[in-house]
């Protein structure tokens, strides 16, 4: 069974920068994509930024999503952050897990963690 757990959340204030961590765990898995999504309060879930299985840094605006190999995870770097960045954020991996020698598809969320944006 494959699990993901984020950590890193807490209260920062703004113009300030964060790091999130994604560590999957499990046996016998492979990662497609990674992803970050966040929810406001009151709001629906977003997309934040991701990388493919394969990538080392990917950027998108103020969101670096960078790989930890010694630590097989996901980072989030959020920079010159915004109250409006507060929310709940959650990391999705997507891959393929060997189960008795058969290849299974797997989607699965991270139960959050919460970033809290002071002005």
């Amino acid at each position: 069974q494959v699990q993901v757990a984020e950590s890193g959340g807490g209260l920062v204030q703004a113009g300030g920068s964060l790091r999130l961590s994604c560590i999957a765990s499990g046996s016998s898995f492979s990662v497609d994509h990674t992803d970050w999504y966040r929810q406001p309060p009151g709001k629906q879930r977003e997309w934040v930024a991701g990388m493919p299985g394969s990538g080392v840094t990917s950027v998108t605006g103020r969101f670096t999503v960078s790989r930890d190999k010694a630590k097989n995870a996901v980072n989030l770097e959020i920079d010159s952050l915004k109250p409006e960045d507060t929310g709940v954020y959650y990391c999705n991996i997507r891959g393929w897990r060997s189960i008795r020698g058969t290849l299974s598809p797997f989607d699965i969320w991270g139960q959050g963690t919460q970033v809290t944006v002071s002005s």
